[in-house]
C-alpha cells in the first residue's frame, strides 16, 4: 500500500508502513532521492527569514541529507547534528531523552561540548524531515536550550496527524495517519 502525495513541487508515493496494530504511516524519505531532498531544501528556507536564525539543527538521520542541502544552499558554512549516541570524537557530551514513535523505546540525543560552545548565544532554527507527536522536535529543543541556544523556528518537510494543527512549527505539507487497511484515519 502506497499513499500518493506532492511536496515541493513533486510527486511520490509513500508506502505506508505499521507502527502498532491500529496505527500506520506513510514513510516519507529523502535518502537517495537527490530531486527530493534539492527541492524539499529549497522550499524549507523559503518557510523563514534568512536573518531570522544563525544556525540550523537536526536529529540524525533521516534529516541529514536535508539539513546539508539547506546550507548548501543557504551558504551556510556550518549546521549540527544532534547524534543518536556518544562519539568519540565529541569531547564532553550534553544529551537528552527522546520519544519518537518510529524508534522503540526511548533514545539519547547528543551534541559535543564544542558544539553546544559554539551555539551558546546564537539563535538556531530547527529542522525535521517529518514531525508527528512532537517527541524528537522537543528533544531537540532541550538540546539547543541545554546548549546554551535559542530556539527561533521550528520546520519540517511534513506535519503528521495532530502535528499540521500545530502553531509553532512551519511545514511543506500535511500528512495522514493510516489505519491498518490504508484508509486515511478520521
Amino acid at each position: 500500500m502506497t499513499y500518493p502525495i506532492e511536496v515541493a513541487g513533486l510527486k511520490r508515493e509513500l508506502p505506508i508502513c505499521k507502527v502498532t496494530d491500529d496505527l500506520y504511516i506513510g514513510a516519507f524519505l529523502c535518502f537517495g532521492d537527490a530531486e527530493l531532498t534539492v527541492a524539499c531544501a529549497r522550499e524549507l528556507l523559503k518557510l523563514v527569514p534568512a536573518d531570522s536564525y544563525d544556525y540550523i539543527f537536526t536529529a540524525e538521520a533521516k534529516s541529514i541529507p536535508l539539513i546539508h542541502e539547506m546550507a548548501r544552499q543557504s551558504g551556510a558554512a556550518k549546521y549540527f547534528i544532534a547524534r543518536k549516541g556518544a562519539k568519540a570524537y565529541m569531547p564532553d557530551p550534553i544529551h537528552v531523552e527522546d520519544h519518537s514513535i518510529t524508534t522503540a523505546g526511548t533514545q539519547k540525543l547528543f551534541l559535543g561540548r564544542d558544539d553546544a560552545d559554539l551555539i551558546r548565544g546564537k539563535r538556531i532554527l530547527i529542522m525535521d524531515d517529518v514531525i508527528s507527536t512532537g517527541g524528537s522536535l522537543k528533544a531537540m529543543e532541550a538540546l539547543v536550550q541545554e546548549a546554551g541556544g535559542v530556539v527561533t523556528g521550528k520546520v519540517a518537510v511534513l506535519a503528521e496527524g495532530d502535528a499540521a494543527d500545530r502553531t509553532d512549527i512551519k511545514f511543506l505539507k500535511k500528512l495522514p495517519l493510516f489505519n491498518a487497511d490504508g484508509t486515511v484515519k478520521d
